[in-house]
Parts: C-alpha cells; sequence; structure tokens
C-alpha cells in the first residue's frame, strides 16, 4: 500500500537521548526513599558519545546521506557494542538502501537487545510489511500497541491496517485503522486506508466521509495518484460530478503523468 506510514522510519528519532541515559545511574534516594531523575548531566562520557553520533546519523539519514548515516552509527556501535537503537537504526537505513539481508540482520539484532522496545517492533513490522511477510508483522505491530508507555500507537496502529489491506484481511484493517483515528484522527494515511477499506466493502457512503476528511486534514500536492483516483472513483460511484471533477483536477495538477490519470481519461472506474 502506498500509505504504509513513511513515519515509522523515523520513530528512532526520539529514543536517542533517552537511550543514551538509558544506563546512567541515578542519584541516591533522599529522605522519601525515591531516587532521583536522571537527566543529561547524568550520562558518562560513552553515552555522550553515543547519542552526539546518534543525532547526526538520524540527521544525515533524514537527508538521504545514508553512508555517512552508516559511519555515525558504526561509531556509535563501536563505543557502545549493546545499544539496541543503534541496530535499529542501522536497519532503517538498510532499509531505504535497499540492503533486505543487512536490514533484517540489525532489526533482529536490535530486538534481541531490546525485545520489549515499541519503536524497535513498530520498524521491524514496517520493513517486513514492506517485504510482503504480512502474518510475521502483524505480531509486531501489536506489541507495539499492548505497550502502554509506547509514545506513537497511532503509526503502529496505521502501519498495521495499511499491511492488512494487502492480504485483504478487511476485518482486521478496519479495526486496527479505527482504533488508530481514535489515537491520531488527522493522519491522512489513516482516513485515506479507511477510505479504502469502505471502498473494498462496498460502503461508499462511509468511504466518502473519509475521502471528505482529506480535504480538511491533508494537503492535495501530499496525497498520492492512488488516492486521488481512490477519491474520484467514489464520487463517480456516488454520483457526485462536481467533486469527481475538484479531485481530478488535483490528480491532473499534481499527477498528469500518471497511470491513474490515464486511466482516469479513458474512464476506467472499475478496474
Amino acid at each position: 500500500m502506498t500509505f504504509l506510514a513513511q513515519r515509522s522510519r523515523l520513530t528512532l528519532v526520539a529514543l536517542c537521548v533517552a537511550g543514551a541515559l538509558a544506563g546512567c545511574a541515578s542519584s541516591g534516594p533522599g529522605k522519601s526513599g525515591k531516587a532521583e531523575l536522571t537527566t543529561t548531566s547524568d550520562a558518562t562520557a560513552v553515552q555522550r558519545k553515543v547519542d552526539i553520533r546518534m543525532q547526526l546519523a538520524i540527521g544525515y539519514f533524514e537527508q538521504g546521506q545514508y553512508p555517512v548515516a552508516l559511519d555515525e552509527v558504526k561509531l556509535a556501535l563501536a563505543a557502545d557494542p549493546n545499544y539496541a537503537d543503534g541496530y535499529g537504526m542501522r536497519g532503517l537505513i538498510y532499509q531505504q538502501m535497499g540492503e533486505t539481508a543487512l536490514a533484517e540482520d540489525n532489526f533482529v539484532r536490535a530486538r534481541k537487545l531490546a525485545p520489549a522496545s515499541p519503536d524497535l517492533a513498530n520498524n521491524y513490522g514496517s520493513f517486513l510489511c514492506q517485504l510482503g511477510r504480512v502474518k510475521e508483522s502483524l505480531p509486531l505491530f501489536d506489541a507495539a500497541l499492548n505497550n502502554r508507555a509506547y509514545r506513537s500507537p497511532g503509526s503502529a496502529a496505521n502501519n498495521a491496517g495499511s499491511c492488512a489491506l494487502k492480504i485483504k484481511d478487511y476485518a482486521s484493517a478496519e479495526r486496527y485503522l479505527l482504533q488508530a483515528l481514535q489515537m491520531t484522527p488527522d493522519l491522512p494515511a489513516t482516513n485515506a486506508n479507511l477510505a479504502r477499506v469502505y471502498v473494498e466493502k462496498g460502503d461508499y457512503v462511509r468511504a466518502n466521509f473519509f475521502i471528505t476528511r482529506l480535504n480538511k486534514v491533508a494537503k492535495m500536492e501530499s496525497l498520492t495518484a492512488d488516492v486521488l483516483w481512490l477519491a474520484i472513483k467514489v464520487q463517480h460511484k456516488l454520483g457526485d460530478k462536481d467533486a469527481e471533477s475538484g479531485w481530478a483536477t488535483q490528480l491532473r495538477r499534481h499527477h498528469a503523468g500518471s497511470a491513474e490519470y490515464a486511466a482516469y481519461q479513458r474512464g476506467a472506474f472499475d478496474e
């Protein structure tokens, strides 16, 4: 699916500081018996080095400079060979480079070092789904969603729903996506995927509800050709010529050379 959330590949960003400090010893307990909270100043020299290298790696990763990002991760792991998020980050980089075997090796190693990490579970699940290994990916998304400390559950729920769509498991897709909608109602991917679910179920009225929401929560230039084509087909099915024409204008404006626009031009609404 086009809308498998791309932001999932960046979910390690927020972990860098927290992960680098995870092994820090907190100050001794006071009169209350409760230890002081760990902060950046408690980090050791090694932990500070890991944190700096990982932040640099993420920056280069976001810019698409994957070899440089790999070098930074390598330096972080040289400082701390058991840093799970480092292997997770390296898995994301290799995934973007198309190095599937190396990516999986790193995701697996990261999960062994930190089996309870919801971010690592979500990222590895997204990777497996991208490879079409849906049945392996869904339990990983479930693991992320079942972790109450997870800070991005909407991402995992949307990823799971999008992945379930790949195998035409519409009941599971609907369940995951409605869960994602509750958590992140304005995520365009969730609304687009729910529209697709209801089209597949033949419920064009409900599909149109989520298509209409895309007008509010997404920038037209950010929508892919297949989503715009889906919107056109929904309006065509409902007989709303004005809405159909409006979506067609967006498809022509942003994806004039696409297969979807060619299908629209020949009136292939039922393909």
